[in-house]
C-alpha cells in the first residue's frame, strides 16, 4: 500500500478547478499555507527531488499555482520566511512608566551668543514585543530611550529569552571589538540546543541574522507610535 501523503502536508478543500481545468484552486488562506510547506516542511536530503512532485500532486497543483502562491504571500500574509523558519511580529506592551533621565550638555549644545540651548527631555520606558517563530512565542524585552524633541530613538535589548540571546549573538559577531561582555553571550551551539528545546529546527549563521534584522525593522509599529507620543504629550 502507497502512502499518498509522505511528507504530511495539510489537508486543504479546494474551491474549484482553474480556467484552463489545468489545477485545483484554493482560497488565499490556504494558498498562503501551501507556499509555507515548501520551505517549512523538514526534507531528508535523500528525498529532496521528491518533495516538489509530490506537493503538487498531492494538491493536484501546477508550477502557475507555485507562482501564485507566492505573490499572494507577499501580498497578504502577515509573516517572513527566512531561510527555512517563519517568523511573525505579535503585540507589544508596555511595561511600567515613563523614566526621566538627565543629559549633559557640552558646547555644541549652545547658540551663537552662547547661551544654552532649551534642555532635550529624554526618557526611558521598557517594552515588550512578542515574536513567533514557526509558530512558537519568544518574548523580546527591551528599553526604549525616547527624545521629547526630535524623532529619535534606540533600544537596549536585554538578555533573559532566547530571542533576546539570538540578538546579542549578532551584535557580539559584528561589534566584538565595543562589548566588553561579548565573551557572555550564547554560542551558535547553545542556542540551538534551546531552539530545540522549543520544538524549533536548528539554524544557522545567516538565518539568525536573517531573524534578527525581522525584529529589528518590527519592533516598533504604527500602533505603538501613538501609544508613545500619547506617553511623551502627557509627560510634557
Amino acid at each position: 500500500m502507497t502512502n499518498d501523503n509522505p511528507f504530511n502536508f495539510l489537508p486543504l478543500q479546494p474551491i474549484g478547478r482553474n480556467e484552463t481545468n489545468s489545477a485545483n484552486a484554493y482560497a488565499p488562506e490556504d494558498m498562503i499555507k501551501i507556499y509555507e510547506q515548501q520551505f517549512l516542511i523538514q526534507v531528508p536530503e535523500e528525498q529532496l527531488t521528491e518533495f516538489l512532485p509530490a506537493l503538487k500532486r498531492f494538491y493536484d497543483i501546477d508550477n502557475n499555482t507555485l507562482d501564485v502562491s507566492a505573490i499572494i504571500f507577499e501580498a497578504i500574509a502577515e509573516s517572513s520566511i527566512i531561510y527555512n523558519h517563519k517568523i511573525k511580529v505579535g503585540n507589544y506592551q508596555i511595561l511600567g512608566e515613563l523614566i526621566e533621565e538627565a543629559i549633559e550638555y557640552d558646547e555644541g549644545n549652545k547658540d551663537d551668543e552662547g547661551v544654552e540651548k532649551e534642555d532635550i527631555q529624554a526618557y526611558t520606558l521598557e517594552c515588550k514585543r512578542a515574536f513567533f517563530i514557526n509558530d512558537v512565542e519568544i518574548p523580546y524585552h527591551y528599553h526604549f530611550n525616547l527624545f521629547i524633541y526630535g524623532d529619535g530613538y534606540s533600544t537596549l535589548t536585554k538578555k533573559e529569552s532566547l530571542l533576546e540571546k539570538m540578538y546579542w549573538f549578532v551584535r557580539g559577531r559584528f561589534e566584538e571589538h565595543l562589548l566588553d561582555d561579548a565573551e557572555d553571550n550564547e554560542s551558535l551551539e547553545s542556542i540551538n540546543e534551546q531552539l530545540a528545546s522549543l520544538g524549533i529546527r536548528e539554524m544557522d549563521q545567516s538565518t539568525i541574522d536573517g531573524i534578527v534584522n525581522y525584529v529589528e525593522d518590527n519592533i516598533i509599529d504604527d500602533a505603538m507610535v501613538e501609544a508613545l507620543n500619547k506617553l511623551l504629550d502627557d509627560a510634557e
